[in-house]
């Protein structure tokens, strides 16, 4: 089985990263064969500051190797290296929608944002398509935010299929099953986020331990003594989910080994499970990020092979719809 999935470099990743998409990364070695693509050309659609964003891809790349990421199983590589994703995303406009564009949820959150809004911010989808099906992906293991994204990408292939031939092929999502939203600490209504959320809300992978301890001592939570999975407690089903997405539990589970505890017990225990979780990868973390041209290597490297597959996949794709040189 085929997996592909791609992250955006800007910012410092978080928990809420790494749950939902870094560790799913590592786990889809044992899978199957994983392709992932640091995307930096979904980067530029906003304002950015380029020499910060070649930073953020060694940051990045660190941050996936030091997590256990195997560059001689896995494909990791970077976005721009690959010409053919921004080729497909230009032919695969012919089978998306406008309509479709205009419902994105994270076009509408995101322009909201800024005062410049880009071409580029309303089109990206599509180019999230194409990184997904130059693949030929079977499974793309996201968080739950990204799942409108999927669903996107898998009606392209299927109009595209409909009016040109059998020529890509159609993915799932894969979804973890604990821990796909991650909310902020001080703010457990909206999801954790690099830009968008609050210091002390927001853990990060390579925070140290006793912050980390010190941000989940500070968590918002609810009325009431009760501890429990519920839509009217966010801020402490967003601790279960949490601990038992770092743990490998079940929320069940932690609601009976902490009935009749207090929240400042659960808070404890959250934190100190997250600084123990995380501590290995942060680090691994700084050796692998002080050796900028060991980072290049291997995503050159990973980049020779993502393009052994692209070029097959535009051969066919350029073929099915009449477009360069017959043959």
């Amino acid at each position: 089985m085929r997996i592909f999935s791609g992250i955006q470099p800007t910012g410092r990743k978080h928990l809420g990263n790494y749950i939902g998409a870094v560790e799913q990364y590592v786990a889809g070695q044992e899978r199957g064969e994983g392709i992932y693509c640091i995307v930096d050309l979904h980067a530029t659609t906003v304002p950015y500051d380029p020499v910060a964003l070649r930073s953020d891809v060694h940051d990045l790349a660190a941050v996936l190797l030091a997590a256990g990421l195997d560059p001689q199983s896995a494909i990791l590589f970077r976005q721009s290296d690959v010409a053919e994703h921004t080729e497909l995303q230009w032919l695969l406009m012919s089978a998306t929608a406008y309509g479709e564009l205009t419902r994105m949820t994270q076009f509408k959150d995101k322009s909201a944002q800024h005062e410049f809004i880009s071409a580029g911010l309303f089109s990206y989808p599509v180019l999230m398509a194409a990184d997904i099906l130059l693949y030929r992906t079977e499974q793309v293991p996201v968080g739950d935010d990204q799942r409108q994204h999927v669903e996107l990408t898998r009606d392209v292939a299927q109009r595209f299929n409909a009016r040109f031939g059998e020529t890509l092929v159609v993915p799932e999502g894969y979804y973890p099953p604990v821990g796909a939203r991650i909310m902020d600490l001080q703010n457990p209504e909206r999801k954790m986020s690099t830009t968008g959320g609050s210091p002390q809300g927001t853990v990060y992978v390579t925070d140290e331990p006793e912050a980390i301890i010190r941000k989940f001592r500070t968590a918002v939570t609810d009325s009431g003594r009760e501890i429990r999975h519920s839509p009217d407690k966010p801020g402490i089903s967003n601790l279960l989910e949490v601990l038992a997405a770092v743990r490998g539990t079940s929320v069940a589970a932690l609601e009976r080994e902490f009935d009749g505890s207090g929240y400042g017990d659960l808070k404890l225990a959250v934190g100190e499970s997250v600084a123990t979780y995380l501590a290995p990868v942060r680090e691994r973390y700084g050796a692998l990020r002080a050796d900028e041209q060991g980072l290049e290597r291997t995503l050159e490297r990973g980049a020779e092979r993502a393009r052994a597959i692209a070029a097959e996949t535009m051969r066919q794709v350029r073929g099915a719809m009449g477009v360069g040189p017959v043959g």
